[in-house]
């Protein structure tokens, strides 16, 4: 078989290559590359942001509650500053992220007039960052987005690395695509409206990134986790820079997702599952994300892959935080045979693989797709593991 030539120009030669039967084939290449700027205060983050927009009109979409707290000022301070603004925000949490509010948001940009030149801003945790992304990732086939995350998650994980999704019953994150933003601007004064359910939620991310690739981002929240839990702002800016690191680096060996090997997934097969049965809602992501990576951690060690004292120090440093380690410590009530169920139809999705992240070492990972049925149940139903890994925070997780 024979194939058409880069250098084939003329006429003549593109009619020898029809007559000829040869095959033909397209090509697309594109590099993405944006700024993420991780900013002390409001002040600082508006002089960024005003020079990311560079006086394009702005579409900003929040949810109700940070519209309250963030988003109506911030449409004030950009409107001071000379800035077109239209917005509008949808029910907080994770029962919106669905493709019915997607849709309404893709009727809400189509009624402003908004023109593929204009900035799609998404202001917000997770679940608006994920939503809004794959909205502008659809209209008018992709528009700029930027992202202003205003939880700790947000600013460690969701709002970096371009993956955009909105859920389905069937699987969390189902419907969506890849479409990096065209900035990010993290403004730590933001979290200091968080409450200490959702801080602990968004340091399960950053404990996952020390696990998989930072001895050093690991050891700093283990030293400075109750500065963190009580945002306190240049300590968290550490956190929040040192995440990002990780994050984007970890993101651009492999964008696209081609291979589903992928160190970030720690915690996040049985995590999802855990979201998945339990109804997208009732257990936070980063809750669902700690329970799995205590599960996956368990794996290892049971393996031998994991030394004893290092499964001590991750369990550990989650619980001191927090956050689920143990089924009775999940907020809601969860089967674990409806979570082996919920992962073998993940299976089924991914053409009969399962991946697990297993940790070797802090910074250090394995990652198979052999882990048995009978693996997964007995690390979800494990009991506590070491007796150095006791809250020390004073509040456990409520059960809603």
């Amino acid at each position: 078989m024979t194939f058409v030539s880069e250098d084939m120009r003329t006429t003549e030669q593109l009619e020898l290559a029809v007559k000829a039967g040869t095959l033909i084939f397209g090509s697309a290449q594109r590099t993405d590359r944006y700024p993420v700027d991780v900013c002390e205060d409001e002040p600082a983050a508006l002089d960024v942001l005003l020079d990311r927009i560079d006086g394009r009109r702005v579409a900003l979409v929040t949810d109700h509650t940070v519209a309250r707290l963030h988003g109506a000022r911030l449409a004030d301070r950009l409107q001071d500053a000379g800035v077109a603004v239209e917005r509008t925000s949808f029910p907080a949490g994770e029962a919106s992220k669905s493709v019915a509010t997607a849709i309404g948001l893709l009727d809400w940009l189509a009624e402003t007039d908004f023109a593929r030149r204009d900035v799609v801003l998404a202001v917000g945790g997770g679940v608006v960052i994920d939503t809004v992304g794959w909205v502008a990732s659809a209209y008018m086939r992709g528009v700029p987005y930027c992202n202003v995350p205003t939880t700790l998650l947000a600013q460690v994980d969701a709002s970096l690395g371009g993956k955009v999704a909105v859920d389905h019953p069937r699987a969390k994150n189902l419907i969506g695509s890849f479409h990096q933003p065209m900035a990010v601007v993290s403004n730590i004064g933001y979290l200091a409206t968080l409450d200490l359910r959702q801080t602990r939620a968004g340091l399960a991310e950053a404990i996952k990134k020390g696990v998989i690739s930072s001895p050093a981002l690991f050891e700093l929240i283990e030293e400075h986790h109750r500065a963190v839990l009580a945002a306190e702002p240049s300590v968290t800016a550490r956190l929040v820079h040192g995440a990002s690191v990780v994050k984007t680096q970890l993101v651009a060996r492999d964008p696209y997702e081609v291979e589903l090997r992928r160190p970030l997934n720690f915690g996040h097969t049985i995590g999802h599952a855990v979201e998945t049965v339990t109804g997208y809602g009732p257990v936070l992501h980063g809750e669902a994300v700690a329970f799995g990576m205590a599960c996956a951690a368990r794996i290892a060690a049971r393996r031998g892959l994991l030394a004893t004292s290092v499964l001590d120090r991750i369990v550990g440093l989650l619980r001191r935080v927090g956050l689920p380690v143990t089924l009775d410590a999940l907020p809601a009530a969860v089967d674990p045979a409806a979570v082996v169920a919920a992962l073998s139809q993940i299976r089924k999705i991914r053409d009969g693989h399962l991946y697990f992240v297993l940790p070797e070492d802090l910074g250090e990972t394995l990652i198979t797709d052999d882990v048995s049925d009978e693996e997964i149940r007995a690390s979800l139903t494990a009991p506590h593991q070491s007796s150095e890994d006791s809250f020390t925070t004073g509040e456990g997780v409520a059960r809603a």
